[in-house]
């Protein structure tokens, strides 16, 4: 249960938003179908005999369909020049000096401010800065079709249908804020947005809103980490459909094919300096088909009692990585705010970062990300596996026939007859990287590095006192790959030969050929207490992959190896936890956890904060506006700790290019 999620989405509440339909048959009915069979005689047409011709159908897969109007990259690009950015980060900053503020503008899905920046990397990088210039948005929806008429405020097309549009996100007041002048950008331009503010465990859930691309343009945060956003975000197989059980993250629906095989290669190459190369690549597709608009990069603070100590604020790390460290002099329970509760604990499956804040006080991590690097935290010497120490081999090996095979593209497939074949029959390009990056032709007997990698733990107990097993780890591979568990990507299980559980604390993955991740070291599967009695009498064991994100014992009281357990979760309320007496590092300080609900927004859980009771109010609850500033101000004078943290977290708006 240690796995870390692909990315993490920051949000507050949510959005339902509209159903779009569309009519299809449903696979393999048959259409009974009347063929007129016709033949010229002698310059006479002469019908025959009609014939009854039954067709299997093979409906289109939903959610391929273009968008009437956001299929149009025009009526996109008008949206960004209509977007008055400046005037968003001053309705959520007011209180920063200009100069701050323009700092936090973006124009790709990477800060300014990171390395990883395309024209950090190259000044002459392609990137399409849509400055405000709401003539130039006219212009093109002019261009694309659809007029202002006489005296109107909302621009039509030919058929007379207005330009209207659903905007969803969540209802914290910070996005409602700038979400306000958003609306009121657009309609400038003759655009109609119809907003929708609704809870995150809507907008966040594991069945509903993204996640099922049930919008049409949709606000959010990606929460910042240590590595730039990877494949299952930008690729065009990570498009999230129901004939793929909503695999993948790209709710935009965006499929470039320069910018997948860029996307795909950085995340399959050891070589730093390419990588970057590769996401300057990315970076200029991304601001050049304007498929999601990047708006700001965010201001943030974690709030907490100033008698609380041990407790770490950080640009790429949660601050509950660090609650097992926690110590509150002369009490012994610590009551967290959160602005929305998270929907489930099945991290697997869960993308909203309220639900790995909670989820890190009953799991642990076996590694955190603090500072835009990586540290081991409960692998075995502290230490990760690793080339140079022998932890990992990467070495040269000849390519067989029925091999699975990564491609210099990155793409995965099967070798055989000559061919490389993905899992929908789709054949590859034949073109592989040696060892030293160099470009081969992917045939028999061809050399490809292959990495194995062992994954060692320190001895650790479960919260009911049973040690971790090898049961456990070979259960958490099998569910974590398992095609219907609701797995948010399967990218790594994909590229796996074999996960082999060596014993109870180590566990060793052969990568396919020609794979090379450049995170190979950090632990990609967690595990499950395979022992765990179940109400109906089952053990963990015995219950289907599909099934766990229905099991409460999986979702709201699960076992884990970290340093709290849930003993109550008052649905829309609260969830209350006590130290695990069986915790690795031993049961922490802090006898009790709290994590108290406030959906009512931030200003209850600041108020709360300064009344002193609520002890921590983190980042993803305090959002940009008043409430930050308030808790900056109050950090001056020393009421409590807030310390601003220029967030890699940005906010943005998706485009969805499809339709049901």
């Amino acid at each position: 249960m240690h796995n870390r999620k692909p990315y993490a989405l920051l949000g507050f509440v949510a959005t339902a938003s509209m159903v779009l339909a569309a009519c299809a048959a449903p696979a393999g009915t048959p259409i009974v179908q009347t063929v007129v069979v016709e033949k010229e005689v002698q310059k006479e047409v002469i019908k025959e005999v009609e014939k009854v011709v039954e067709i299997t159908a093979t409906p289109i897969p939903e959610w391929t369909t273009p968008h009437p109007i956001l299929s149009d990259i025009r009526v996109r690009q008008a949206i960004a020049h209509c977007t008055d950015r400046k005037a968003l980060i001053g309705s959520v900053y007011g209180y920063l000096p200009d100069e701050q503020r323009e700092k936090l503008f973006m124009d790709t899905f990477i800060p300014k401010d990171s390395v990883w920046y395309a024209k950090n990397v190259d000044p002459n990088a392609n990137i399409v800065d849509y400055l405000y210039d709401p003539e130039k948005g006219k212009a093109l929806l002019e261009e694309a079709g659809w007029k202002l008429p006489q005296g109107g405020t909302i621009r039509v097309n030919a058929k007379g249908e207005p330009l209207a549009l659903r905007f969803t996100t969540t209802n914290a007041p910070f996005r409602q804020t700038w979400g306000a002048v958003f609306v009121k950008s657009l309609q400038d331009c003759g655009i109609q947005l119809l907003p929708s503010y609704i809870p995150g465990s809507i907008w966040f859930g594991g069945n509903s809103g993204l996640r099922r691309r049930d919008f049409e343009l949709g606000a959010f945060a990606w929460v910042g980490e240590t590595e730039p956003p990877g494949v299952s975000l930008y690729a065009c197989d990570q498009i999230p459909r129901p004939d793929n059980n909503w695999n993948g993250q790209n709710y935009m629906g965006w499929c470039n094919e320069r910018a997948s095989t860029a996307i795909k290669q950085a995340n399959n190459t050891l070589n730093d300096a390419e990588r970057k190369k590769l996401y300057v690549v990315v970076q200029e597709e991304f601001s050049k088909d304007m498929v999601s608009l990047p708006l700001f990069q965010r201001l943030e603070a974690t709030a907490h009692n100033k008698a609380l100590k041990g407790l770490k604020a950080d640009p790429t790390e949660y601050y509950t990585a660090s609650i097992a460290d926690w110590e509150l002099e002369g009490k012994d329970t610590v009551i967290i705010a959160l602005g929305q509760e998270p929907a489930s604990l099945f991290l697997l499956q869960e993308s909203a970062a309220v639900a790995t804040i909670v989820g890190q006080a009953v799991f642990g991590t076996s590694y955190t990300q603090y500072s835009y690097g990586f540290q081991p935290v409960l692998l075995e010497g502290d230490q990760f596996p690793t080339i140079e120490n022998g932890g990992a081999q990467n070495v040269e090996v000849e390519v067989k026939e029925g091999d699975l095979v990564v491609n210099a593209n990155g793409d995965v497939g099967t070798f055989k007859d000559g061919k490389l074949v993905d899992r929908e029959g789709k054949e590859l390009e034949l073109k592989g990287r040696d060892i030293n990056g160099n470009d081969v032709e992917i045939k028999a007997g061809v050399k490809l590095p292959q990495l194995t990698v062992t994954y060692k733990f320190k001895p650790h107990k479960w919260s009911d006192g049973e040690p971790v097993k090898k049961a456990d780890w070979e259960l958490g591979y099998k569910v974590a790959c398992d095609r219907e568990s609701g797995n948010v990507s399967y990218f790594t299980c994909d590229r796996v030969v074999s996960h082999e559980v060596l014993d109870d604390l180590s566990y060793r993955v052969v990568f396919a050929k020609g794979y090379q991740p450049p995170t190979y070291y950090l632990p990609p599967f967690g595990y499950y207490p395979s022992h765990q009695k179940l109400a109906d009498g089952r053990t963990l064991a015995e219950v289907a992959p599909k099934d766990f994100k229905n099991l409460k014992e999986i979702t709201d009281t699960p076992l884990g190896t970290g340093p709290y357990v849930v003993k109550e979760w008052q649905r829309g309320q609260r969830i209350v936890m006590e130290a695990n007496p069986n915790f690795w590092k031993g049961a922490p300080k802090i006898k009790n956890v709290i994590f108290q609900v406030f959906e009512g927004g931030p200003a209850g859980a600041v108020a709360a904060l300064l009344q002193g009771t609520v002890d921590v109010v983190g980042k993803e609850v305090l959002g940009a506006g008043q409430e930050l500033q308030t808790v900056i101000e109050e950090n001056q004078k020393g009421t409590v700790v807030a310390v601003p943290i220029a967030s890699p977290t940005w906010e943005h708006v998706d485009f969805n290019l499809n339709i049901r």
